[in-house]
């Protein structure tokens, strides 16, 4: 049953966007646009609930993870127009962000939530170690690649080397897609502990077609709205991250996060549910999306963007990618998990985020 609030909180986010899109804000109404962040992304995570019952798994992961990558690249394009010259590694601190808070953080809170339920977190090594590879290819050839070629001085491409990383990122991405929902579905359906695939919800029915499409229209509303007010905040985060004097990669950081906020609360939902390989499908989808995506979108800007785009790691963030890889690899193998590789992945998340804000 939908609440009333997730029909009306979208609606009164937008409009509020509307009314504070481009002017400076003052603290008060900073304040109340933050609330309204806030309640946008709780009614987005409920209308993705909503459509993803009613077209069921994988599908349902699939167009949230989509769904916020496009708002993603949105918020992106947006603040580099606007950024100048420090705004050349957002991109690339966003998507590394994305990477990282998806592969340990949302699927470390998943593997951790599942795992105190019922012990053992069961999920389907196939389909998820396949997502995973597909994310350690894209990562490495769109992020780690640009630090090392020669053609260009510093960490970017040239722009035949960027037009080939978007058209290769963006090609895999789809031939994923085309694997997760035709070909292997199966791999990519919720088990039970006994291995059993759950097809269909046990308790409930699942919405009319009526309201699956309100949803998914109010689910786009909500997310524009997010994108929206996040920029409108985006200075008093900016300065706040200035004043505290931390680096300007956290600005990326943040943006992922509050980017990444509906997919989290949607997987964490799921693992509560014991549908451990929903979760881990929104953790890695995001994560492919975000680069399989971003990485093409971004490309595309460059035609009428200044400046160059900055895209290669630095030392730092490509060993705790590696570390990342490894222990997500070793994790997804045995297509069971307990607290302590859910523990492992957050304490990379942690360690992450420690060296973000104090490289």
């Amino acid at each position: 049953m939908t609440s009333r609030w997730t029909l009306y909180v979208p609606v009164i986010a937008l409009i509020a966007l509307v009314l504070t899109f481009g002017r400076d804000l003052p603290s008060y109404v900073v304040a109340l646009v933050s609330l309204l962040l806030a309640g946008a992304v709780l009614a987005a995570v409920h209308h993705a609930e909503v459509v993803a019952h009613r077209v069921g798994e994988p599908y349902g992961s699939l167009i949230l993870a989509v769904a916020v990558t496009i708002i993603e690249v949105a918020l992106i394009v947006t603040l580099m127009v606007s950024g100048g010259e420090k705004a050349q590694s957002l991109a690339r601190d966003t998507v590394f962000a994305a990477v990282m808070i998806t592969c340990n953080g949302i699927l470390g809170i998943s593997l951790l939530v599942g795992a105190l339920r019922r012990r053992i977190a069961v999920f389907n090594p196939e389909g998820t170690g396949s997502a995973f590879a597909t994310v350690t290819a894209i990562a490495t050839l769109s992020l780690v690649l640009p630090t090392f070629t020669t053609s260009s001085p510093g960490p970017q491409f040239t722009p035949a080397q960027l037009a080939f990383a978007a058209v290769v990122s963006l090609g895999l991405y789809l031939l994923f897609v085309a694997v997760q929902t035709r070909r292997h579905r199966g791999d990519f359906m919720p088990i039970t502990t006994a291995g059993e695939v759950i097809d269909v919800e046990e308790h409930e029915d699942p919405p009319s077609g009526r309201a699956a499409l309100r949803s998914l229209g109010l689910l786009l509303v909500a997310l524009i709205a997010v994108v929206g007010l996040a920029k409108g905040v985006s200075p008093t985060i900016e300065s706040v991250v200035a004043s505290a004097g931390l680096p300007q990669s956290v600005v990326g950081v943040v943006i992922a996060l509050l980017v990444l906020l509906p997919e989290t609360i949607a997987a964490v939902r799921a693992a509560a549910r014991d549908r451990i390989q929903t979760s881990l499908n929104l953790a890695l989808g995001s994560a492919m999306a975000s680069i399989g995506l971003t990485i093409p979108a971004i490309a595309t800007a460059m035609i009428w963007l200044d400046g160059p785009l900055l895209l290669g790691l630095g030392g730092t963030e490509m060993v705790l990618l590696a570390l990342t890889v490894g222990v997500g690899t070793l994790t997804v193998v045995p297509g069971r998990a307990n607290i302590l590789q859910g523990g492992l992945h957050l304490s990379l998340l942690a360690v992450f985020l420690f060296l973000a804000a104090s490289p």
